[in-house]
């Protein structure tokens, strides 16, 4: 169906959403109309995201409701045992994250599938968790992560609790691609699915497991002098961040006002996202008017979590997610001291190498996984039933952290805890954490990393993210200052190509759309369109012998990347 036949298709619906139907009768932009219907919403290996609007390339109840019935599908197709396990739903701050998660609710119901819905928003850590502490067959999040306040989401989770991968999604794809017409899917009211028991409302228990789960994993603390100021920019980390660092000790936590209440509006930070600096403004302030030592920012699903701490000079550094990353690996590996020979820690292939190299000094094995929590997630619970290794740690440079096997993604929650215990330890050895970070990089060597990220939008840019993805898999790279190009990786072709004995051996990873090229000193960067933003993302990592050496490198790399690409 063309696009305009897709837009008066909508208009012709008689009991379409009245604000869905001024919204669609007030364009009158035809590029605007186009946008909007010339394709469907996709829904790629861990969900969907986009902007919310009328239309099925929009966020909106029927977009929700026709991959909620692909989902039910998908899942009685499985095991026709799936009905009763049922599929746990969360939701964040966003607007109408409710009532998504309300629609996924009635579509789940109306087939016969058990739905447990939670109460009020969650963080998405907690449902991963949720799936597994009520051994469920699926798991949903309305949530859009960190994007501006006009896009929403709608991620799944498989019965392991992580997001499901390729294989899953692809079998779940598939039943969503036989729905033939949007606005057929029955959906049963939450009042008749509550009535009918098949919808039941998770709250105050699962939080209370999910709270055990996450102070078993860090060291009570109840001497701590540390002040934290926490802002959780508005979302869903406000009371389980708390509430874990109050129970483990920490008694002097200063929650930013401003950004403290949910707010679909993102009204002090309309990008929230701990990566972007700018959203520590105001908890910058309040915490040199409050002496605090530590900072920590959380997103609105709060799985991501950004750390702000004072160098030598007493001022705030903003850390990026690998100098985290690298230092929450070597404290927890140096302080959990009973741990096995067989531990593991998990990183992704555009994470800085510098983690992997502290993880191997405290003998800790270290693999590399694509892009994405759920390749991690996926691991864990394979070494769960093989017994090849014991999870330790998991993390990925866009600042998601995993300490223990009470979840299958990326928490915000256990990572804020931890921030604080290993500021705290520091501490107590007259140190802040940017002193330890330096420390690390004397020992190890400085790696400097960065991220461009090129917004593409609509038809015209994901011809371009396409042009330029073949433009690289072809360039003759040449090395940049006195580092030479010895590999590069197609992981889409899932060949890794030695250029310097000219062997070319196999990628035994997923497929995926990404190029990685690797230099003789450690050095690489890379390149991979997200999957859930019109973005192409180039990621940088440097190293040298000072911060200096490594910071002009980095500049000198970016320089010769960019100039290649023409947007």
């Amino acid at each position: 169906m063309d696009y305009k036949k897709a837009y008066h298709h909508w208009l012709d619906q008689p009991d379409l959403d009245q604000f869905l139907r001024q919204e669609l009768e007030a364009i009158t932009d035809e590029k605007e109309i186009e946008d909007r219907f010339y394709t469907d919403l996709e829904f790629g290996t861990g969900g969907m995201r986009g902007k919310m609007g009328a239309g099925n390339n929009r966020m909106n109840i029927y977009t929700v409701a026709k991959v909620t019935y692909g989902l039910g599908k998908y899942l009685l197709r499985q095991d026709i045992q799936n009905w009763e396990k049922g599929v746990v739903i969360a939701y964040d701050s966003r607007h109408l994250s409710r009532e998504f998660a309300e629609t996924a609710a009635g579509v789940l119901g109306k087939m016969g599938i058990a739905a447990y819905l939670f109460e009020e928003l969650r963080p998405t850590p907690e449902l991963s968790f949720a799936v597994r502490n009520l051994n469920a067959a699926a798991g949903i999040v309305i949530t859009a992560s960190h994007n501006p306040k006009e896009y929403n989401g709608y991620k799944v989770y498989g019965p392991d609790g992580g997001q499901m991968v390729t294989a899953s999604a692809d079998a779940l794809i598939a039943e969503i691609e036989k729905i033939k017409d949007i606005f057929d899917i029955p959906i049963m009211t939450l009042a008749a699915g509550l009535n009918q028991k098949i919808i039941k409302m998770v709250g105050e228990k699962m939080d209370n497991d999910f709270t055990d789960a996450v102070t078993a994993i860090c060291y009570p603390n109840p001497d701590s002098t540390l002040k934290v100021v926490y802002t959780p920019l508005h979302g869903s980390g406000n009371k389980p961040v708390r509430r874990v660092l109050s129970e483990l000790g920490y008694q002097q936590v200063i929650v930013v006002p401003e950004q403290e209440l949910p707010d679909g509006d993102f009204t002090t930070a309309p990008y929230p996202n701990p990566e972007d600096r700018s959203v520590f403004t105001l908890a910058k302030a309040l915490a040199n008017e409050r002496g605090a030592d530590i900072i920590i920012g959380t997103d609105p699903d709060c799985d991501r979590v950004g750390v702000v701490g004072r160098n030598q000079k007493g001022d705030f550094e903003v850390f990026t997610g690998n100098q985290t990353g690298a230092l929450l690996v070597d404290y927890y590996l140096k302080t959990r001291t009973d741990l096995p020979a067989n531990k593991v820690v998990i990183k992704t292939i555009v994470t800085s190498e510098l983690g992997g190299i502290v993880a191997k000094s405290h003998g800790a094995a270290v693999l590399d996984v694509l892009t994405g929590f759920k390749y991690i997630g996926e691991c864990m619970t394979d070494f769960e039933k093989t017994g090849d290794y014991t999870f330790a740690f998991g993390y990925e440079e866009s600042y998601g952290y995993l300490a223990g096997n009470y979840a299958r993604d990326k928490d915000a929650v256990v990572a804020s805890a931890l921030v604080c215990e290993m500021t705290d330890y520091y501490k107590k050895q007259g140190l802040t954490l940017y002193e330890a970070l330096l420390a690390l990089y004397e020992k190890h060597g400085y790696f400097i990393e960065d991220v461009v990220a090129l917004t593409l939008e609509g038809i015209e840019g994901k011809t371009k993210i396409i042009e330029i993805m073949e433009k690289f898999r072809n360039v003759n790279f040449p090395g940049f200052a006195d580092a030479k190009l010895v590999n590069f990786n197609d992981y889409e072709a899932s060949v890794s190509n030695d250029l310097i004995s000219g062997v070319t051996t196999e990628i035994d990873l997923p497929k995926s759309n990404v190029l990685k090229f690797v230099f003789d000193d450690y050095s690489w960067f890379a390149l991979r369109p997200s999957g859930t933003e019109p973005k192409l993302k180039i990621y940088f990592s440097v190293t040298g012998k000072t911060q200096a050496e490594a910071t002009t490198k980095k500049e000198l790399l970016k320089k010769q990347v960019t100039d290649l690409i023409e947007v």
